[in-house]
């Protein structure tokens, strides 16, 4: 038989390959098709026939078929879980319609992450999903650096292990993230069919998500969209930056509240989510997110003492997986925001 898995492979090596190199990221779109028959229940053969009319590359379809990141469906490829027409193929291959796919899921990896009772400020809870208001400073998963103390940690205590597993084991639950130094509302899943219902939204841009920023400079229209591509920066690999070269098309809305003295807040909606798009965007137009390390001048230095980005992610809002009705969340500034906001406008900057 052709159609055997030829490697060991854990679902955690699966998820090894696709970890960002930053300790904690910025909104990424994982990369879901809107598929309602993908539920891919891991220890389970997956078998369906191609329907490719658009001729995508098989990493591609296995991304959107069982619910992971294209990154993971690569791993999974390359580690010969996944056939087509009897035969491991190679990710870039292109399935004709009607061609059958078979893919091994590996078993399941016991989730290193532990429990920590960490205090978490919870906006909605219920049997399939949380709402969170991470407070600035906390890491979202654990990384290197960073393997106790962060959100994960704390939701595994809460939800005693009930979260989903699809986005790999030290990231149970975590649809979206938010970087350590950002405050502001995540959205958590509790089940892998919640999970995969919920990142769908994110490819298909239905998922609603506003920030609040105060910028460098004083921005003079009243509001404007930056569309530029984003990708990882040749000369930095811990940075990203607008770029032609392999990069995802990025889409941020902003629109002015209040202008100060040489400073402006604003309201930022996301089309696209990703790597560190708010603060690349603002950055590339000459408005760096105020304290931002990365992107802002001076190492982000400033006369507020503010170390790392004031950016708030203040709504959130999507269509709820078992009810199908759109909810909506947000969040007031927290008091490290407020605080500039009334030194700004009295002018003590």
């Amino acid at each position: 038989m052709h159609d055997k898995p030829n490697k060991e492979l854990s679902l955690g090596q699966v998820f090894e390959d696709e970890e960002e190199t930053l300790a904690d990221c910025e909104y990424e779109d994982e990369d879901f098709s809107s598929d309602t028959d993908r539920n891919c229940e891991r220890n389970k053969i997956i078998e369906f026939f191609a329907e490719n009319p658009s001729f995508e590359r098989l990493d591609s379809i296995v991304s959107s078929k069982c619910g992971i990141t294209r990154s993971a469906a690569a791993s999974l490829i390359n580690g010969g879980c996944v056939f087509v027409s009897g035969k491991a193929a190679a990710k870039s291959r292109r399935p004709k319609d009607g061609e059958p796919i078979k893919i091994f899921m590996p078993e399941p990896k016991e989730c290193d992450a532990k429990p920590q009772n960490i205090p978490l400020e919870i906006i909605y809870e219920d049997e399939y999903l949380l709402v969170v208001n991470k407070p600035r400073g906390m890491v979202v998963h654990p990384a290197p650096g960073n393997y106790d103390g962060t959100l994960v940690n704390a939701l595994l205590y809460h939800c005693q292990g009930k979260l989903s597993g699809i986005n790999g084991v030290i990231r149970p639950g975590i649809v979206h993230r938010i970087d350590k130094d950002t405050s502001g509302l995540l959205i958590v899943a509790k089940t892998d069919e919640a999970h995969v219902f919920l990142a769908s939204q994110i490819k298909e841009h239905s998922f609603s998500r506003i920030y609040n920023a105060i910028v460098y400079g004083v921005i003079k229209e009243d509001e404007g969209t930056v569309d530029l591509p984003i990708g990882r920066n040749p000369n930095d690999r811990k940075k990203m930056a607008v770029t032609d070269k392999n990069s995802k098309k990025a889409v941020t809305h902003y629109k002015v509240l209040e202008r100060y003295k040489g400073y402006t807040m604003l309201e930022l909606r996301l089309e696209t989510g990703r790597t560190h798009q708010i603060r690349v965007h603002m950055s590339h137009i000459g408005h760096a997110v105020l304290g931002d390390p990365l992107y802002a001048p001076n190492g982000g230095k400033n006369p507020f003492g503010l170390s790392g980005q004031c950016l708030h992610a203040k709504t959130i809002g999507f269509i709820h997986p078992a009810s199908r009705e759109y909810m909506e969340f947000m969040s007031e500034n927290p008091k490290y925001f407020t605080d500039i906001i009334e030194k700004l406008r009295k002018g003590q900057n």
